[in-house]
């Protein structure tokens, strides 16, 4: 409380995630506020000692440990249904719980971080410090004691901590202690803005608990429209409230990942920024959603999309990513200032070099988006449909060059097997979608092209001597990305090719594979070289993708869905204590990269529905 030297962050997974549809804070199990981009996913941090316990800034709410006594034990969970986390504090003097959430549903415009402490047994000493540290911890605050609160005020925002609780300031942070008794509350409500008196924001428990009920009732009639039914079903909700947290309501916008720079590999270099709209992720995402009934936030991202495609120029590629607003993403910059969760240097914001790299993979993801929505949602319009057909031109004329493909490596363009398929994909659904609507187009070249696609990924994309796909033509390592042939179509999953594929992916790296333990590697970095240093983690979204390729299989290898089914729960045991999953699966089972990670719960929504459908009705 003092200033001295903090503790290095809770781990990863250790974390609840609260949002209001414009951004998300994490809250780690010990009560610690310690990620928050305000007001959007976005923006600068306000709070981030997930990246630098000392100068990222944190907002704390905790138990007053007393030497000689026991420590407090923690445990985190959601409310049913819903993203209001609860984090309950036991010690021998007392039960107390933490209630966070963003006020949603409710006839409030005002935005807000509310944070209700509650003893429900005996008598707890609570301590409260709220430190921000403005835009990455860059800009210098000031604060302002108010009546009932307190503003923090810096050049470029300005947040008012509301409470009925004393406070007292060094000038940078704010502290409280206090004492509540059985059936006794505190609550403490964050707010942009420096009001001259905090009086009428001040909450008491009836407040609180009607924005808190608001809410919850909001959460639950929006998970109330899923329509799956099946098998693992609080893991598949608990996946469409994560997916749902990630989109931005203003827009429709979906990004990839609420954090940034949060490490691929401990320690090491493999740090992105991923709060941006990548068309990859999100197309894939809406994918999951119609899946499983929620077309709402699937309109809503393609009238988003329709528009960034409009304003295109007439022979302009698509861009792989796009910033919530739908401008070009930030130059990449580093913060030496900032320490990097766990050493992890650097810290990485923007990501303008992924931006500008040529993923022609992306066109695929988009047209199969396109046509799932044409088909489950609603008919897309004619002028959505002329920009489509001059970016499927485009790709006629491209396809044969070499990209960068899914997973953005640095290390030079490459024939990547991954990336040809998926521009097969593209003008499969728009051949597909031309027909189903008789909508006018180059018919006959773009049969043309995509029979060219095919052949040629055939020939140049499998290796003879492995017998197996590829990762780009002319190697002989593997890629887990081209698990996905079945899974859009491109081949069947019971081809021998496709099945030799799959018995050498699940086979250990040591015996040439790409599994471990059922977890399953993206590639080998060390065959691969992708141009960056460090190893990493197991990737979630190619374990689910395995998942799903062995269930399609079982059509006529019965033994494969008992495998699938296996591999499906084991996986699910590296899920976070709330369910959530990050990009990866580090090597002592810890989740790694940012968090919560789209591409991994929309692929776990995927394989479940699958996987469930090809069991049946009994267990």
């Amino acid at each position: 409380m003092n200033g001295e030297k903090t503790a290095r962050p809770p781990a990863i997974e250790d974390h609840g995630v609260i949002g209001d549809l414009r951004t998300v804070a994490l809250v780690a199990t010990d009560g610690t506020l310690d990620w928050l981009c305000f007001p959007h996913f976005d923006s600068p941090t306000v709070f981030a000692a997930l990246l630098d316990a000392d100068k990222g800034g944190h907002f704390r709410i905790q138990p007053e440990h007393l030497p000689g006594h026991p420590e407090v034990v923690h445990k985190q969970f959601y409310w049913p249904d819903t993203n209001v986390l609860v984090t309950r504090f036991y010690s021998e003097n007392g039960v107390g719980e933490l209630v966070d959430f963003m006020p949603l549903g409710t006839q409030e415009s005002v935005r807000m971080v509310v944070r209700r402490i509650r003893v429900v047994r005996g008598e707890m000493t609570f301590r409260m410090e709220c430190l921000p540290a403005f835009n990455y911890a860059r800009d210098e605050h000031s604060v302002r004691m108010l009546d009932h609160g307190a503003s923090f005020l810096s050049p470029t925002l300005s947040l008012t901590l509301a409470t009925k609780a004393k406070l007292e300031t060094d000038g940078k942070r704010v502290t409280s202690r206090f004492t509540l008794r059985e059936g006794q509350s505190m609550v403490f409500a964050l707010t942009e803005g420096a009001p001259q008196s905090c009086a009428r924001q001040a909450m008491g428990h009836e407040s609180a608990e009607g924005l808190f009920r608001d809410t919850v009732i909001y959460w639950r009639h929006w998970l109330s429209q899923c329509t799956y039914r099946g098998r693992w079903r609080e893991v598949v909700y608990r996946s469409a409230l994560a997916l749902k947290l990630m989109t931005f309501e203003p827009s429709g916008a979906i990004v990839a990942s609420p954090t940034c720079s949060l490490p691929e590999s401990p320690g090491g270099g493999r740090n992105w920024d991923y709060r941006f709209v990548w068309i990859r992720d999100a197309a894939f995402t809406v994918y999951a959603l119609l899946r499983i009934g929620f077309s709402d936030e699937a309109g809503a991202f393609m009238r988003w999309l329709e528009q960034r495609i409009a304003e295109l120029g007439p022979d302009e590629p698509l861009p792989l990513m796009f910033a919530l607003d739908g401008s070009k993403v930030p130059q990449e910059e580093e913060l030496s200032h900032l320490a990097g969760y766990r050493d992890s240097r650097p810290v990485r914001i923007g990501n303008e070099a992924a931006h500008n790299h040529l993923q022609l993979d992306i066109y695929g993801e988009l047209m199969d988006g396109v046509y799932l929505y044409n088909k489950h949602g609603a008919p897309i319009s004619y002028d959505f449909w002329s920009h489509l057909r001059r970016l499927m031109n485009w790709l006629c004329d491209n396809w044969r060059r070499k990209d960068e493909s899914i997973w953005e490596v640095r290390s030079g363009r490459q024939h990547f097997v991954y990336s040809k398929m998926m521009c097969w994909v593209a003008l499969d659904r728009a051949i597909r979608l031309a027909g189903k609507r008789s909508f006018p187009s180059d018919l006959a070249r773009w049969i043309h092209e995509r029979d060219a696609m095919f052949e040629e990924i055939m020939n140049e994309g499998w290796c003879q001597e492995r017998g197996t796909f590829v990762q780009y033509y002319g190697s002989q390592a593997l890629d887990a990305s081209v698990l996905l042939m079945p899974l859009v179509f491109f081949l069947s999953p019971v081809d021998p090719r496709m099945l030799s594929t799959v018995e050498l992916i699940r086979k250990p790296p040591k015996e040439g594979g790409l599994t471990s333990d059922g977890l399953v590697f993206r590639y080998d970095t060390e065959a691969s070289q992708d141009g960056l240093t460090g190893r990493e983690g197991t990737f979630n979204l190619c374990t689910f993708w395995l998942v799903e390729a062995m269930t399609r299989a079982s059509v006529t290898r019965p033994d494969l869905l008992d495998e699938a089914r296996l591999l499906f729960e084991r996986m699910l045991g590296y899920a976070s204590h709330l369910g959530l999953f990050a990009e990866q699966t580090g090597p002592a089972g810890e989740a790694l990269g940012n968090f919560p990670q789209a591409l991994t719960h929309l692929s776990l929504i995927s394989a479940a529905y699958n996987l469930d459908r090809a069991l049946g009705a009994g267990d």
